[in-house]
């Protein structure tokens, strides 16, 4: 080699140094917001929706971004030297929301966990500790540096090395923000002009209060031709109008905003880099977190170790589905499979110190692999005989059926799975090759399903008692559902059999994906499998289930609900099976019609809304809609709002309030309205009609609402429109099977008024009811202070939305926005109101007490509605739990009204061996396909039944309303 050579040899290039800096409670808050509308409450009663939504963003950015150095900056719990420049300073924000303050020490521990640094100094806010490391990152020559946020305000730091990384959420891919997206964004020149927007624009949620009338868009126009905030005020003379008299009067304001919003970049902190060099996490710290917090799907990913997963691991560290191995199956000739051997099965979560209650254990949770267990494959004549034997003899039996799908109407049953001891459990395969075969077997366990005296124990027991009807068979004798039985105990929680093992047996079950694999094409079902693959599986769910029951029994009947699951929630399930089963018939030729109809009015709409707007547009876009209404037509003045996204905001509350006054608004109200009518029923309903037998058989939720009542998806025919005229066209369409059939409608009539008047005690509605008095002219009379005789419609129409609005705790705004009338009067209403029926106030205030004390509302037959927000230091929080603890006891009474009355009906007409049929359950009302030469004998039955179903304390009667037709309008 040549001594040029040696001259030119190139050194190694050192690697790229990236940082990330995390703005905690941004992402925090971001987090706990996410998750508002359907809360992650685990077995504690703890919300961990902003912990898992921190912890999930922070995985994210450690697996996709890999940075070679991170830290976490929190905000300073005292005031800032903001608080000095401007005492009110944030002064507007609430509270910290009580589960936030809950979750950040769970958040810090996490942080911690991962060897991640916390970053935090007296007297500043993170975006001043991130913008002063980040800055000096950059001069110690950090290639890539990233500010974690999804706030803007840091848009103002932002260089060619110093990036916005803005993480994923709610679907949307994470974003890095540089120079060229910060300069679009802001339609400036410079990055630095950022604070001068900032803080001519002012910032609501900081009480920034900038330069009033200005907001985000005339901030920019001002900028771009003054360049900043002392250039605008050096050329005020150029201003025009109140423009200019607001830029004058308010200089010195908007000089301070842009100070207030001018982040810091000389805060007292030591940039060391070595410090925040990404560390290996603490395993065993992170996996005891995650198990309290009892994130089993987030344990899996992150500690990769089979934590909260089912599957095992090989030594070469590739998952092993549970059902490759073989199920214990004993030979023919070994003696009974039944006898109860010195060394059987160990029941899951019954090892030593086990309690069965939430959060006993500790460690990671035991799986198939690691419990000792007997599962027998059940493939021979003389092996079922010989397990029928043996289930005659049993006075409770988890039983589990597996099938080709989710849809009771068109899946086929794929075996049957029985447990009476725990850790024993017995699979029986359904032959596929031949319908008259599986019918076969089936009937050969006709005996056992038949049994009066043995109890039937299952998890969402409804789906197995549905797919069953199609070979012939009705369960008879006791149920017990341990879903529902959960539900009674915890209904705001999860009640999927998975969830329920993890929290109180401390077992993970194998996942049905270990053996079917994943939602897409290639998925199989489990007709596709060997017998021997699906019996583990089997087996182990009504193992899982029996043990569950076990562990609620004892549960319910110590908060005394047990009797509630024995006489309610259990007997109905074959009641919602049958209706299910049954199905509606819908006119589809006449939803077709409709659907035609209805789009002739929105054809029509769309020209007056075009003619009204002066131009065409796309009236679905909310962004278009927006600079329609409040850039072109300047409507809205002081009422227009805008999203996060920056739009205008659109929905129906804004629109209502334009309508008034601008027709447009009304309009577009109305076509919105028969747009959904159109899509959502009337083109929608026809396509879910069963082919089997052409009618829609819709799915009752049991253990859904926290209030008790039922729901129904698939289609969801609780909401079939009923308060408009066009809407209550839709139920035309709902027809008797045949000639030979009416529909019969059974609606109770104000049930909840009725409750509420009960519950009360108050005499002077008691009285009314008792009589027989419309209640809502009786209370307009109380209310006006006119006779009986005076009361005119207007003055019913507001007593009657005061009736209703009182047992939902209405306010005097809500009053006022309903029935269009001042505040004033709207307070006169509602003192008055109370004034006439003390009684109510009275219970009112009495159900806030008594939730306050207790935490929970309950029903008149115990049903219980957890409140634990009720002593929350957030107003708002608090208001909305008050107003469920006066409501929960009345809505959940009527939801035990109905279902006692579905229960009743449906064991008479089978008693009498009638053909009228129970197929729907909506609100207060029952639609039955009826028998036409029934009808006269069945509807005074029907009423008798309903309006007994439950006898309130003080004596109020339940008042029902029975009509036919041919049609479910008709007859309503």
């Amino acid at each position: 080699m040549t001594d040029s050579a040696e001259t030119t040899a190139v050194a190694p290039v050192a690697p790229v140094r990236k940082l990330f800096l995390l703005d905690a409670f941004a992402l925090i808050y971001r987090a706990h917001f996410a998750f508002s509308k359907n809360p992650r409450v685990n077995s504690k009663g703890l919300n961990t929706g902003a912990i898992l939504g921190f912890t999930n963003t922070l995985v994210e950015v450690l697996q996709k971004e890999k940075p070679t150095h991170i830290g976490v900056a929190f905000d300073a719990a005292k005031k800032t030297f903001r608080h000095e420049q401007f005492a009110d300073y944030k002064a507007q924000r609430q509270a910290m929301p009580e589960d936030i303050g809950l979750a950040i020490p769970y958040i810090k521990q996490i942080i911690k966990a991962f060897h991640i640094p916390i970053l935090m100094v007296e007297g500043y806010e993170a975006d001043d500790v991130i913008g002063t490391l980040a800055g000096r990152a950059e001069q110690q020559g950090f290639g890539e540096v990233y500010m974690m946020t999804p706030d803007k305000d840091y848009c103002q730091l932002v260089t060619e090395c110093v990036k916005i990384y803005r993480p994923a959420f709610m679907g949307n891919a994470a974003e890095i923000l540089d120079v060229a997206h910060v300069l679009q964004r802001f339609e400036i020149e410079r990055v630095e002009q950022v604070i001068d927007i900032l803080g001519l624009q002012g910032d609501a949620s900081d009480n920034i209060p900038g330069i009033p009338g200005i907001g985000e868009k005339t901030a920019k126009k001002l900028i771009q031709e003054y360049g900043s905030v002392e250039g605008l005020i050096a050329n005020v003379d150029k201003l025009k109008g109140k423009q200019q008299q607001n830029v004058r009067e308010f200089a010195e304001q908007g000089l301070m905003s842009k100070e207030l919003a001018t982040i810091h970049l000389n805060v007292p902190i030591e940039f060391e880099a070595d410090k925040l060099i990404l560390d290996q996490p603490d395993i065993e710290e992170l996996r005891r977190l995650f198990d309290e917090l009892e994130f089993r799907q987030l344990a899996a990913r992150v500690l990769g170790d089979g934590a909260g997963s089912a599957a095992g691991v090989t030594n070469g560290g590739t998952p092993t589905p549970r059902g490759a191995r073989r199920p214990s199956v004993a030979a023919a000739g070994q003696g009974s499979l039944f006898g109860a051997s010195s060394d059987a099965a160990v029941a899951i979560g019954a090892e030593e110190g086990r309690t069965g209650q939430v959060g006993a254990p500790a460690g990671p949770r035991r799986t198939l692999e690691d419990v000792a267990h007997q599962y027998h494959l059940m493939d021979t004549p003389e092996l079922r005989a010989e397990l029928l034997e043996f289930l005659l003899l049993q006075t409770e039996v988890s039983f589990d059926t597996e099938t080709t799908g989710l849809d009771t109407m068109t899946s086929r049953l794929v075996g049957l799975s029985f447990c009476w001891l725990p850790g024993e459990a017995y699979y029986v395969p359904v032959p596929q090759d031949s319908e008259a075969a599986a019918q076969a077997l089936v009937d050969e366990f006709r005996p056992f399903f038949d049994a009066e005296g043995i109890v039937k124990v299952g998890q969402n027991i409804k789906y197995d008692l549905t797919i069953l009807k199609h070979y012939g068979v009705e369960i008879r004798g006791p149920l017990f559902d341990t879903m529902l039985a959960h539900y009674l105990l915890e209904p705001d929680m999860r009640h999927g059999m998975d969830v329920l093992a993890e929290t109180y047996l401390h077992y993970t079950p194998v996942p049905i994906t270990a053996l079917i694999g994943a939602k897409g094409k290639n998925q199989k079902t489990m007709a596709d499998l060997p017998p021997a693959e699906v019996a583990d599986y089997a087996c182990e769910d009504a193992d899982v289930t029996l043990q569950l029951k076990h562990v609620f029994e004892p549960l319910l009947k110590e908060v005394g609900l047990l009797d509630l699951l024995n006489e309610v929630e259990n007997p109905l399930v074959p009641v919602l099976a049958a209706i299910e089963y049954e199905g509606v018939k819908i006119d589809s030729v006449a939803m077709g019609e409709y659907s035609a109809e209805l789009q002739g009015y929105i054809t029509e709409l769309e020209g007056q809304i075009y003619q009204e707007a002066g131009e065409e547009f796309n009236i679905g876009s909310p962004k278009q809609l927006g600079e329609i209404l409040f850039d072109k037509m300047d409507l809205g003045g002081k009422k227009i709002k805008k999203t996060k996204t920056g739009q205008y905001a659109t929905g129906e509350e804004i629109l209502s309030q334009l309508a008034a006054d601008a027709p447009i608004a009304g309009l577009i109200l109305e076509y919105r309205q028969l747009s959904k009518l159109r899509s959502t029923y009337v083109e929608a309903l026809p396509q879910l009609v069963c082919e089997l037998d052409g009618r829609v058989h819709t799915s009752f939720n049991q253990a859904v609402t926290a209030t008790g009542r039922l729901s129904s998806t698939n289609p969801n025919l609780q909401n079939i429109p009923i308060r408009t005229e066009k809407g209550r066209e839709i139920r035309k369409a709902f027809v008797p099977r045949d000639a030979g059939h009416l529909l019969l409608a059974a609606d109770y009539s104000q049930v909840e008024l009725r409750i509420m008047a009960d519950f009360a005690g108050d005499k002077t509605m008691i009285e009314a009811f008792r009589l027989g008095q419309d209640i809502h002219t009786s209370t307009a009379s109380k209310v006006f202070k006119v006779p009986l005789s005076e009361v005119d419609g207007e003055m019913r129409r507001k007593a009657k939305t005061v009736n209703f609005g009182i047992i939902y705790g209405i306010s005097a705004f809500g009053l006022a926005q309903r029935i269009g009338i001042g505040r004033k009067e709207a307070v006169d209403i509602i003192e008055t109101y109370f004034e006439e029926f003390p009684s109510v106030k009275q219970y009112m205030d009495e159900s806030i007490n008594r939730a306050r004390e207790l935490e929970y509302a309950e029903t008149l037959l115990g049903r219980r509605r957890y409140l634990r927000d009720i002593n929350s230091r957030n107003a708002t929080l608090r208001g909305y739990t008050e107003r469920n603890a006066i409501n929960a006891p009345i809505q959940g009474t009527a939801a035990d009204i109905i279902k006692k009355a579905m229960i009743n009906i449906h064991e008479w007409l089978v008693q009498e061996k009638l053909g009228t049929r129970m197929i729907l359950q909506v609100h207060d009302e029952l639609v039955f396909d009826a028998v036409r030469e029934e009808v006269a004998y069945i509807t005074p039955k029907i009423k008798e039944l309903m309006a007994t179903a439950l006898l309130l304390p003080h004596g109020v009667p339940l008042e029902v309303e029975v009509g036919t037709g041919e049609n479910w309008l008709q007859a309503h």
